[in-house]
């Protein structure tokens, strides 16, 4: 069982991926509407914990100071080596700083981050196919350029159960 420390996007932006994630189911390709428990909503990770106490966590991310909305392109189209495809937002200094100081305070906490949410390391991403082939790879990128650009808004944190789907809303944006 892992913890993600989310960011999630507006309601319009929200529809947006889940209107791509089913226009990708419909075309074959299992997206996170269908993975694992089907609970999955759009998201930006900032942190993944691979062990944890959630509410020293929770303490320690509620005492980062409070922070505005973020605006978010969502530009290109990516994959890990392990298959997943993502949508790419451009990495502003400011989301960058948002990442490296969610990193420090669950850090602070004895949590255990996993290595790729290290600061420095993390490459933010959408995910939208987490097992793709890549014969499958040209019918995602025809359906994801047909929405991209996609401007959002970041306006709520959250810590979600990547086993379950279970979120813990957080009362401020990180």
């Amino acid at each position: 069982m892992a913890l993600s420390v989310c960011l999630l996007l507006d309601d319009r932006s929200d529809r947006a991926v889940r209107a791509l994630w089913a226009r990708l189911e419909q075309a074959g390709i299992v997206t996170l509407l269908s993975h694992t428990h089907g609970r999955h909503r759009p998201h930006l990770t900032l942190a993944s914990l691979l062990s944890y106490d959630l509410d020293a966590v929770r303490s320690s991310l509620v005492e980062l100071p409070a922070r505005e909305p973020l605006d978010l392109r969502l530009e290109g189209l990516g994959m890990f080596r392990r298959s997943r495809c993502w949508l790419a937002p451009v990495a502003s200094g400011e989301l960058l700083a948002r990442q490296e100081a969610t990193a420090e305070a669950v850090s602070r906490t004895g949590a255990l981050l996993h290595r790729n949410y290290d600061p420095g390391a993390w490459t933010p991403h959408l995910t939208l196919a987490p097992r793709l082939h890549l014969d499958q790879l040209p019918t995602v990128a025809r359906h994801a350029f047909e929405v991209l650009p996609i401007e959002t808004t970041l306006d709520r944190a959250a810590l979600i159960d990547t086993s379950t789907g279970d979120l813990h809303p957080l009362p401020r944006l990180l």
